[in-house]
């Protein structure tokens, strides 16, 4: 009986010392974590990269080819996200001479030739119009600003939990036709806001 008490005491100090460490270690870690996300956040660089990859999640969406998509996932609402999430250089050249030529063909595409119009660029073509037109409010003052950054995060978690619904649960979101791909667009484009607020309130 005694063997059996010093062997379980000792068996409870090893499970002890080993959550111990293990605890240390996590301590460690995620103070390493913080101080990595105080450089990027000084640096800006982890922000940019983000915005970067959340307008490309965006634009993914955006121009998917799938009708379930476009009818259950209300597609319009990535016109605004991508506005507001694309990075400062490409929007300003998308913004200047460019983007108007661009807005111009689109234009003359739409009216004069709908034959020749796919409607996949329906979209797109809205939201180079967006930009063209966009008084500097929208596009210098509010985009950039925490408020935006709201815009982005409550749009990005409206589409996901519709599309979580539409599929019949977040596990199924993974099963389904291009649901991979769908699912993990639409965490990318709430990772961004999510990120950008957090460094914001930092």
């Amino acid at each position: 009986m005694g063997k059996h008490g010093s062997l379980a005491m000792r068996t409870d100090r090893v499970a002890s010392d080993l959550i111990a460490s293990d605890l240390k270690e996590m301590s460690y870690a995620a103070k390493k974590l913080m101080n990595h996300a105080i450089e990027l956040r000084s640096s800006g660089l982890g922000t940019t990269i983000l915005e970067c990859v959340a307008s490309v999640a965006a634009i993914y969406l955006l121009v998917l080819d799938r009708t379930h998509w476009r009818t259950n996932m209300l597609t319009s609402l990535l016109i605004p996200y991508i506005f507001l999430s694309l990075p400062s250089l490409l929007f300003s050249i998308l913004r200047g001479e460019i983007g108007k030529w661009i807005a111009f063909v689109a234009v003359v595409l739409r009216l004069f030739f709908p034959r020749h119009f796919p409607d996949w660029l329906e979209m797109p073509g809205a939201l180079i119009l967006l930009i063209v037109v966009a008084p500097s409010l929208f596009a210098s003052t509010i985009k950039g600003s925490w408020i935006g950054v709201a815009i982005c995060l409550a749009i990005a978690c409206y589409l996901l939990q519709e599309h979580i619904r539409a599929s019949g649960g977040f596990r199924n979101s993974f099963t389904k036709a291009n649901g991979i791909s769908n699912t993990v667009g639409l965490i990318i484009l709430f990772v961004y806001p999510a990120w950008a607020l957090v460094v914001d309130i930092l």
